[in-house]
């Protein structure tokens, strides 16, 4: 079964935050606590992301199999999708009606495929979670879910650029201290977006 690209996006996607950082920067943290501060009626939707292994509870994932994943993006049910480290991601074709629909979407990016993802919604703003080394080395020993090689190669994927598309907004919010504070930065930014 052959991928079936998704349809045409509604928008230019003006409303998109595309968040990205490092694995270990704390970005479901970020997520979470920002839900946590949302107003009722405010207009800002966080998409949760397909992806082929478990996600535990940190994390706004839907685990799929292989099979389940390779068959719904044959059927176009992913607007965005990539693979990293052996995994396939995907955020579902519902982003671009919620966008049609006046929301703000925060989606859970990746680095390596933001000109994918600004190909398909050129006014997205992206936004990078940024973390102290030696910081991040900590958090990802603390999780426990890589093995120290593991680990090794992540800080060294962190350390790498990464292109940046031509007329790209790119925004970078610090994570070093409490995560409150880039949770407030997020949501600010998302707010700014309603705004605009």
């Amino acid at each position: 079964m052959t991928s079936k690209p998704p349809a045409p996006a509604p928008a230019d996607g003006a409303r998109l935050i595309y968040l990205m950082g490092a694995s270990g920067s704390g970005k479901d943290t970020l997520l979470r606590l920002l839900r946590g501060h949302l107003r009722d009626d405010e207009p800002v939707l966080v998409a949760h992301r397909y992806i082929t292994r478990d996600s535990g509870d940190t994390e706004d994932a839907l685990r799929l199999t292989s099979e389940e994943f390779s068959r719904r993006a044959a059927l176009g049910c992913f607007a965005l999708s990539w693979t990293s480290h052996g995994l396939s991601y995907g955020i579902g074709i519902e982003i671009d009606t919620w966008l049609a629909c006046g929301a703000a979407v925060i989606i859970n990016g990746s680095r390596g495929h933001l000109a994918q993802a600004h190909a398909r919604y050129p006014a997205l703003t992206a936004v990078e979670v940024t973390v102290d080394p030696a910081l991040l080395a900590r958090r990802l020993t603390g999780r426990g879910r890589e093995s120290a090689d593991q680990i090794e190669q992540r800080l060294a994927r962190a350390a790498q650029t990464f292109p940046v598309p031509a007329q790209c907004r790119l925004v970078q919010v610090s994570n070093n201290a409490e995560p409150e504070a880039a949770a407030a930065a997020l949501l600010g930014i998302a707010r700014e977006k309603l705004a605009g």
